[in-house]
Formats: structure tokens, C-alpha cells, sequence
């Protein structure tokens, strides 16, 4: 990457970062917001330009995606974090628990089994995010939150999951208002939960109301990569 592209990727993080860190003073409190980069819709080079940058925790949709950018990064010596961030089909489960350090879509008892006999296969540990439906939206997948408390005691006998906290997305309105709507339901059932059950929520779009609704941990992609050559 040219010096100039380095210099635009740099200053785009910074960018966010500093209305990550705006937008949690303006919640108040003490916690600090983390920022997992979504690096979906870029090559594996310019994903390791944002690791370089010391953004190593990173994002990724599709098991193919994730392998192929996890083993080029792992080539080179270059260290990340990975999340997955998809919906994980059951037969590619065994794909993800070998590169994923952080699922936050699990939505089912089921998967969480198999997502466990996978991480104990490959002597790995992967925090988990339950993923909620709170809007009703047939694009986006998640548990009927009636079916969270059978999840979490599944959760609790699992020995290579360890659970994190919750996740949801907002849904597809240009109203603002059915985004903070599900942020804050979804910050109060992790409240309910506790202090150690955080939240994942909030994009590109819509980080610093999911922020602004009680969000820990941002998804940011496209913010990132803005005049930039993906």
C-alpha cells in the first residue's frame, strides 16, 4: 500500500475511534467501547494494514472469507483477533471453530453443541455472542429471545464455549427509531444478565445510537474504507 493509502486507512480509524470514544462520553460511565473491524468487503492486504495500525480485532461474514484471510495473515506472521460475524451454517461449523476466537451469531442449542465438539477438536475456547431476533425481519436470523434462558443453560455445560454476551442487529428502516428500539431491549436483557453480559451491536451506520443505547462492542466496516481502493 502507497504511503498516501496508509496515511487515509489511518486517518479513517482514527475517525472512528475518536466518535466511538465521543459517543460513549456522551453515554457516560466508565466502559470503554471495542471496535471489531469489519474487513468483509476488502482484500486480505488491506485488512492487514488495519492490523499493522494496531486494529487487530477484525470481522469477517463468510467461513471462506475468514480462512483464506486467517491463513494469509497467519503466512506472514501477522497477528488478529478473529470474529465471525454471519449467520454459521451447521456444515461449516468445523471451519470457523478452527480460525474464529469470537462467534456473535449463535442462535441455537444445537449449534452450540457442534460449535463446541469443533472448538474441543482443535484444543480451542471460543467466546460466543447469543444472537437475539428483536425486530421481525425474514433477512435476518437470531433466537426467539423465549428460547434464550434453555440456551444459556445449554451454554453453561459446555466446556470450549465460553458465553460473552448478546448480539442483535437493528432493522432495515430508514426510521431511527426501530434501531434504538432494539438496541435498548437488547441492553436491558443483558443488564437482566448481568454485569459480565455485553452487547454487540451497532454498524457503520448506526454505531453511536447503538452506542448511545448501552452497545460495548461496534461492527464497523464501510466507515473504515471510505476513498479507499478495497
Amino acid at each position: 500500500m502507497s504511503p498516501v493509502l496508509t496515511a487515509t486507512l489511518e486517518s479513517n480509524l482514527a475517525g472512528v475511534r475518536a466518535r466511538i470514544r465521543n459517543a460513549a462520553a456522551r453515554r457516560g460511565g466508565s466502559s470503554v467501547v471495542a471496535l471489531v473491524a469489519v474487513t468483509k468487503s476488502v482484500s486480505p492486504e488491506r485488512a492487514a494494514e488495519l492490523a499493522l495500525l494496531g486494529q487487530i480485532e477484525l470481522g469477517e461474514n463468510r467461513a471462506d472469507e475468514l480462512e483464506r484471510k486467517a491463513s494469509w495473515f497467519a503466512e506472514r506472521g501477522i497477528v488478529a483477533r478473529w470474529h465471525f460475524l454471519g449467520h454459521l451454517q451447521r456444515n461449516k461449523v468445523r471451519r470457523v471453530a478452527r480460525v474464529a476466537d469470537v462467534l456473535h451469531s449463535l442462535d441455537s442449542s444445537a449449534l452450540a453443541v457442534e460449535l463446541d465438539r469443533a472448538a474441543g477438536e482443535f484444543g480451542r475456547t471460543i467466546e460466543v455472542y447469543v444472537q437475539l431476533k428483536l425486530a421481525p425481519d425474514e433477512a435476518k436470523s437470531g433466537l426467539d429471545p423465549e428460547g434464550l434462558p434453555a440456551l444459556l443453560a445449554e451454554l453453561a455445560g459446555l466446556r470450549h464455549l465460553r458465553f460473552a454476551g448478546l448480539m442483535a442487529m437493528a432493522p432495515l428502516s430508514p426510521d431511527p427509531a426501530a434501531a434504538r428500539e432494539v438496541f435498548r431491549e437488547l441492553a436491558r436483557r443483558a443488564r437482566a444478565l448481568g454485569p459480565l453480559c455485553r452487547t454487540s451491536m451497532g454498524m457503520s451506520g448506526d454505531f453511536e445510537l447503538a452506542i448511545a443505547e448501552g452497545a460495548d462492542v461496534v461492527r464497523v466496516g464501510s466507515a473504515l474504507f471510505e476513498e479507499l481502493d478495497r
